[in-house]
């Protein structure tokens, strides 16, 4: 049986933890993203430009998470949105389909209250190690 463990993983092509918690977590067979928003790594403030543009900037963090773990978008295997509004579903929708072309991940998407920085979306990933 292979010996189980659990790596911390940091970017700085992603947005630092404003928290006690990690960017990632990496395990023998998975990674786990902590949900992103769209935030723009370099600046430390919410992109502005919408709902658009935010989901592009949190998927960007989370391929970026993924990809310094050691893996990659088309591993992920299962991801949840947390909307601020649901009529922005299908905004939300046309860009996520451009980063999740082909085979795309198990989805939750929850319409919330608020989230952190007063972002429209936050999502988060599972994916698998490996590319």
């Amino acid at each position: 049986m292979t010996d189980l463990f659990k790596e911390v993983i940091k970017t700085d092509k992603a947005p630092g933890a404003i928290g006690p918690y990690s960017a990632g977590i990496k395990t023998n067979q998975f990674i786990f993203t902590a949900g992103q928003l769209g935030i723009v790594p370099a600046s430390g403030n919410l992109i502005e430009g919408g709902i658009e543009n935010e989901t592009r900037q949190a998927l960007l963090n989370i391929k970026n998470i993924l990809e310094e773990a050691g893996s990659s978008l088309p591993q992920v295997v299962k991801t949840t949105v947390y909307l601020r509004q649901m009529s922005d579903f299908a905004r939300m929708n046309s860009i996520y389909a451009e980063f999740f072309q082909q085979d795309p991940p198990a989805r939750t998407t929850v319409q919330v209250a608020a989230l952190p920085k007063q972002a429209a979306i936050e999502i988060e990933a599972v994916a698998l190690v490996g590319k």
